[in-house]
């Protein structure tokens, strides 16, 4: 068992306040105070897009378990009880969703397999086709607007991250910024470069501010009650309690 390597995803269930960190071989879970992450069941699942919807509650979509039964591409995913367990939501066999983002009343995702951004408002039983910039990187909704949604992709305007007020249906382009996004509050919106490099942007992705470094490339960038976490490409969880200043170990391999 090498731990939480290959990482995808991270988030925090409010349940229990345990970080969890979603990988290409199973889901891992670290408790409050701890710093080795354990495996949540005995599946390796390769859990992709995956988010925290509510306690106890996860969302996720990626491939199978080899033991599975399933087809390749998994659609979306709901787990009812931390992860243990998994059930098919919808689009089972037909979409690869690498980013899943819960707002309100909407999700949206974005399957890689298809190259498509997709919406939903019965919490991903249906979904609607929106547009897309180009193939993305990651998408962050804004807090205080679920129709605004900021996309980082390879766009027709070059790699940058562009802009979209009507919940995808059209964009333009916003900064030449590349990196992956996390949006906790209205005017405070962080990016990730790939060198480790944290940004802060107080005008909805205009302009950022340079904050700190993670201390290497980074797989995952999540913001949670005040305080941000990274994945690092070696399986280490770094986190942040002053806004992307410093940074120290949360989790490790």
């Amino acid at each position: 068992e090498r731990g939480p390597v290959h990482v995808h995803g991270l988030g925090v269930n409010p349940a229990d306040g345990a970080l969890f960190v979603a990988t290409h071989t199973g889901l891992f879970r670290a408790a409050p105070g701890e710093r080795k992450a354990a495996r949540v069941g005995d599946s390796r699942q390769d859990t992709m897009g995956f988010t925290v919807v509510g306690p106890d509650r996860f969302l996720g979509s990626g491939h199978p378990d080899a033991r599975a039964a399933l087809p390749p591409l998994l659609g979306l995913l709901e787990s009812r009880d931390g992860g243990r367990t998994w059930r098919p939501v919808s689009l089972l066999g037909e979409a690869d969703f690498h980013v899943l983002r819960y707002a309100g009343t909407r999700l949206y995702g974005y399957d890689v397999t298809g190259e498509r951004l997709l919406v939903s408002r019965d919490h991903g039983r249906t979904w609607e086709e929106r547009e897309l910039p180009g193939p993305l990187l990651d998408l962050a909704v804004d807090p205080a607007d679920p129709s605004r949604l900021l996309a980082v992709a390879a766009g027709p305007a070059g790699d940058g991250t562009y802009e979209s007020r009507d919940g995808g249906r059209s964009w333009t382009y916003a900064s030449e910024m590349v990196g992956l996004l996390a949006w906790p509050a209205p005017g405070r919106l962080y990016v990730a470069d790939a060198g480790g490099v944290v940004s802060l942007s107080s005008d909805r992705g205009r302009t950022f501010e340079r904050r700190g470094a993670v201390g290497g490339e980074p797989a995952a960038l999540l913001a949670h009650s005040g305080e941000l976490y990274a994945a690092l490409h070696d399986g280490t969880i770094v986190r942040s309690r002053d806004g992307g200043r410093t940074w120290s170990v949360r989790s490790e391999p």
